[in-house]
């Protein structure tokens, strides 16, 4: 898992999303685009990644890359390394930071803010969220485990959602 790409685009992120409404070209828009979808997809998929390595002992492995993605997303609870399977699983729980609903928000709402209500924005980043997934599919070397199958569908229900809330077509597409 790159867990420092994240760190980096996380903050590109903060940058791109002032940037949104000072460019007007096309050449400035599609570059803006791009990088929307090139931050959602490496979002998710480190996202989805660490969802599922608390489930063996990846996170012990790569403890201060952890930290620090931890710091950015927001967690401040005890030390992974000093987790017990008990905590480990309480985390991952229903009502658990890296559980199905909180993992699913955070995606959802780093797509949706980063779009800034732009339709092509919320699509790139709609797009890179699923090809994240893909991506964490293959580095996983197959089908993820069911908590991070169903945080996906619900990350993107509520990009979905909020497209459709704001008067956008939604096109279907699998998980």
């Amino acid at each position: 898992m790159n867990i420092s790409s994240h760190v980096t685009n996380t903050r590109l992120s903060h940058t791109m999303t002032q940037t949104v409404g000072t460019h007007n070209n096309s050449a400035d828009t599609s570059g803006i685009l791009v990088s929307m979808q090139e931050q959602s997809l490496t979002y998710t998929k480190n996202s989805v990644e660490f969802q599922s390595a608390l489930l063996d002992d990846t996170v012990q492995k790569n403890h201060e890359a952890f930290q620090s993605f931890l710091r950015d997303i927001g967690y401040n609870g005890q030390s992974l390394a000093e987790l017990s399977q008990r905590d480990a699983a309480a985390l991952v729980s229903d009502e658990g930071f890296f559980g199905m609903s909180q993992t699913a928000e955070r995606i959802a709402n780093f797509v949706i803010a980063g779009a800034g209500g732009d339709e092509s924005m919320l699509r790139s980043g709609r797009e890179g969220m699923l090809q994240g997934f893909k991506e964490a599919e293959a580095l996983w070397g197959g089908e993820l485990p069911k908590i991070s199958q169903q945080t996906m569908e619900l990350a993107t229900k509520m990009v979905d959602d909020a497209m459709h809330g704001l008067g956008y077509s939604i096109v279907n597409e699998a998980v």
